[in-house]
């Protein structure tokens, strides 16, 4: 099956979709790749492409599996389509990302342009040996399993770190970088946190949502345009539900407070740039070397990444917040907006960190959207001791918590070896 619907992010359902048995078989060849299939196949030169009906969401076959090769092999990084045929959301979001790395409408649908840009279809790869050849062959195993060492994980990458002194316990693929998804939003928190810590009125202020902020797509606060919120609560929006909607208004907010005095091309710029140019230069001064962020958020774009052992060092010193920690440890927040007529409403945040529901975690960030997979950093405290547990690209959202309660038994039951 595709991955997950549309980019969004944390608590984003998955969906199985089936074949459609009421789709003509015709439309099954609907994409122009289909007349190049069995050449790709089979190894020969493709034919040209010829027009026909464009290939769309809800189709199936052979013809939407030679699209999702293709995919996989013509973007960087792959979407790691899974090769089923199925033409579903996780396709279409690749497919348009491909036609915007093309300059073409986002169509989200194989027209004519966009079949010339993909080129030939990749094949399948050479056929499989006879069954003589393979029932012959033997199967080579490694090593027995030591008894020691952290455990076992589903995670593409992880890391445990000391939460007092920073220091890099155990990991794995810890330096590579990855999709940080909502994690990201630990560094918005942090800038506005440390705004807060230099002018405590900050937090005071009250932040009015723009059509922009509103119209972020993912996981939301559900704060509409012209509503108002205090920063103070408007932080729990941020960190509980993962408010997409509240990073964007952050940015848009406070980011004319990182302007540069002179600065040649501000015609072009805006408050949202001048954020995430502070939260690279916090980045920096942290000595977050895997790490670069391109937006307030965490949807996926272009060079935002960040790697386990770093996500790690940014929750510690999230953590060390006085206006944030509360935050992170928080299940459910109540708060009330008012919209520009003076109308109030009532709201509630809840915290898509399910660690908080056991004693001993107290924070710190959720985050899952397809290419990153589902993600989470987390603070645990045992008798005296703090730890901090990144996993990076679980395939599913139980499966992050697993590994991370692992970790932390392990590294509980080894601490001070």
């Amino acid at each position: 099956m595709d991955p997950d619907p549309k980019p969004t992010t944390d608590e984003t359902p998955r969906m199985l979709r089936h074949p459609r048995p009421d789709r003509p078989a015709g439309l099954l060849l609907a994409f122009a790749l289909s007349p190049l299939i069995l050449a790709a196949a089979s190894g020969q030169a493709p034919p040209p492409p010829e027009a026909g009906p464009a290939l769309k969401r809800g189709d199936t076959g052979q013809a939407v599996e030679a699209l999702q090769r293709t995919l996989n092999a013509r973007l960087d990084p792959s979407p790691a389509l899974g090769v089923d045929g199925d033409f579903g959301d996780g396709t279409r979001a690749a497919l348009v990302r491909f036609q915007r790395s093309k300059g073409l409408p986002p169509t989200g649908e194989v027209d004519p342009a966009t079949r010339d840009a993909l080129g030939p279809p990749t094949p399948e790869g050479p056929p499989p040996p006879s069954p003589a050849v393979v029932n012959a062959q033997g199967v080579a195993k490694r090593a027995e399993e030591p008894l020691d060492g952290p455990p076992f994980t589903t995670s593409a990458a992880w890391a445990v770190v000391d939460g007092k002194t920073g220091a890099l316990l155990a990991g794995r693929d810890e330096s590579a970088p990855r999709e940080p998804a909502s994690t990201t939003k630990m560094m918005t928190a942090l800038i506005v946190a440390r705004l807060a810590k230099s002018d405590p009125k900050v937090l005071d202020e009250t932040i009015t949502f723009s059509q922009r902020a509103d119209g972020t797509p993912g996981s939301t606060a559900g704060v509409r345009a012209g509503e108002r919120v205090p920063a103070r609560e408007l932080l729990y929006g941020l960190l509980l539900p993962s408010g997409n909607d509240a990073a964007e208004a952050f940015a848009e907010h406070f980011g004319e407070r990182f302007a540069p005095e002179h600065d040649p091309k501000a015609a072009n710029h805006g408050p949202r740039t001048y954020f995430v140019a502070e939260m690279n230069r916090v980045t920096a001064e942290l000595g977050l070397a895997e790490t670069h962020f391109a937006n307030p958020h965490g949807l996926p774009a272009e060079g935002h990444r960040s790697s386990a052992r770093d996500l790690a060092r940014l929750a510690r010193a999230a953590l060390a917040e006085p206006a944030l920690a509360p935050v992170f440890a928080t299940s459910r927040r109540g708060a009330t907006l008012v919209d520009a007529r003076g109308h109030s409403r009532d709201v509630v945040w809840a915290n898509t960190n399910k660690l908080l529901e056991i004693e001993g975690y107290d924070g710190v960030k959720t985050g899952t959207t397809n290419a990153a997979g589902a993600c989470l950093v987390a603070s645990g405290r045992r008798g005296g001791d703090h730890r901090i547990v990144v996993i990076l690209g679980a395939p599913t959202s139980d499966a992050r918590y697993a590994d991370a309660r692992n970790l932390f038994r392990w590294a509980w039951r080894h601490r001070g070896r």
